[in-house]
């Protein structure tokens, strides 16, 4: 197996050296920017002068030196000279924390459970989880989410600082406090996953950096809680989803719906692994609405072609997941289904529902599968007029390119045709 490159060994290293800094110091906030100029050191001088031996160690050590510096910056500003003790991590004390076995990942889960605190808003969490866990840099966080890195910076800087004043301890929280906690976790990577795997307003439909992030800081997460059948299930949701990925778009980036793609050109390997953790977690017989969607889409992956689909499967899954998470989203994609087992009136039927819910006045995809149902059903000119109302609507290019396409040709050929939308492609 090849040696990862140096931005992949850093990126996964980010958040065992944070875990270790924060444990023994405390100061998220400024054990985070010590960190962030290890990572910094590490990629300057690893190329020219090789990578040491222990590079966990190593970047302990770098990091704790410049936290020293910052504390006693800190303890100098406040006149507080007492309140912190500084000392170095010695160096018998850096290889155990780099070659213990369960430490790393138990300080991973300790960071995302800290970056997701109840005290910041859901753009603080995702932004802080990515900077601290994650290792992405402050600029490639604001990239990510078209916003100004002024803006992301400032919104970093607030999360440490709530975190810092709320008192919140590098610990792992009590058994009632952490269930809830894994649930916001878990609602985090599940946003920065969909933002990578269907970004809302790039140019590109599919985001890399973003949905591979999620993936790997999910693994973190399932490796921390092996026996949680939900976490299994967010991670088997993303693999079975990801593995599409290389069939979801054609020549010039556009997006090919999930009944068109080429599926010799799906991740057979991931689906094999988010299958058998589907599999597993459903075993345990507390199925949630991650194992439900996870489930959705290993019926979808498990069919050799559109045709051969589980409609009715799909459905009466569909059916259990709007009982465990009775949301709009997954009515949506409910009536897709109904639709194809029983008929596109029964879809728009139960579309009525669906648009009624203010959630979802102004969201494209009631709109988009409006069109795709008129057109089942025959209505190709409403269908048309559809099509390009989400177009219109959408802050997705690559989504707004399909929509159009799809509304020309459903306006030369007619409805005498195979419709080629379906939302099923991202669920």
């Amino acid at each position: 197996m090849s040696e990862p490159s140096t931005e992949d060994l850093l990126r996964a290293l980010a958040s065992q050296v944070l875990g270790a800094l924060v444990r023994r110091y405390g100061h998220f906030d400024l054990a985070e920017d010590a960190v962030q100029e290890a990572l910094l050191a590490a990629a300057t001088q690893w190329p020219s002068q090789g990578r040491p031996d222990n590079p966990r160690a190593w970047l302990i050590t770098v990091g704790s030196r410049r936290l020293t510096d910052l504390l006693r910056a800190e303890q100098a500003r406040r006149r507080r000279e007492d309140d912190v003790a500084v000392r170095v991590l010695p160096e018998d004390y850096l290889a155990a924390a780099a070659d213990a076995p369960r430490e790393p990942e138990d300080d991973s889960l300790i960071l995302l459970l800290l970056c997701c605190h109840p005290e910041l808003t859901l753009p603080s969490q995702i932004g802080l989880t990515l900077r601290a866990v994650g290792g992405l840099t402050t600029t490639e966080i604001a990239r990510a989410f078209l916003v100004p890195e002024p803006t992301m910076a400032q919104r970093i800087s607030r999360a440490k600082q709530r975190i810092r004043d709320s008192g919140a301890r590098f610990r792992m929280p009590p058994h009632d406090e952490l269930v809830s906690r894994l649930g916001a976790v878990q609602h985090v990577l599940y946003l920065i996953f969909n933002e990578g795997y269907t970004s809302t307003s790039a140019s590109t439909l599919h985001r890399k950096e973003l949905a591979g992030e999620a993936i790997r800081l999910t693994r973190v997460l399932q490796r921390a809680r092996p026996d949680d059948p939900e976490v299994m299930g967010l991670l088997a949701l993303m693999l079975l989803t990801e593995a599409r990925t290389a069939a979801r778009t054609g020549p010039g980036g556009a997006l090919v719906p999930l009944a068109e793609q080429e599926r010799s050109l799906w991740d057979g390997d991931a689906i094999a692994e988010g299958t058998g953790l589907v599999t597993t977690a459903l075993m345990a017989g507390r199925p949630g609405p991650y194992q439900l969607q996870a489930a959705i889409a290993a019926v979808h992956n498990e069919a050799g072609s559109a045709d051969a689909t589980d409609w009715p499967q799909i459905l009466a899954l569909y059916d259990l997941l709007l009982r465990v998470a009775d949301n709009p989203v997954v009515a949506l994609n409910r009536a897709v289904a109904a639709a194809m087992v029983h008929g596109p009136r029964a879809g728009l039927t139960l579309l009525e529902d669906v648009a009624a819910d203010p959630r979802m006045k102004r969201n494209h995809r009631v709109v988009a599968v409006r069109a795709h149902l008129l057109e089942m059903a025959g209505e190709g000119a409403e269908a048309v007029e559809h099509y390009r109302l989400a177009a219109r609507m959408t802050t997705s290019p690559a989504e707004r390119r399909h929509l159009e396409e799809r509304a020309e040709a459903a306006a030369s050929s007619g409805a005498d045709r195979a419709p080629g939308v379906s939302v099923e492609d991202d669920t």
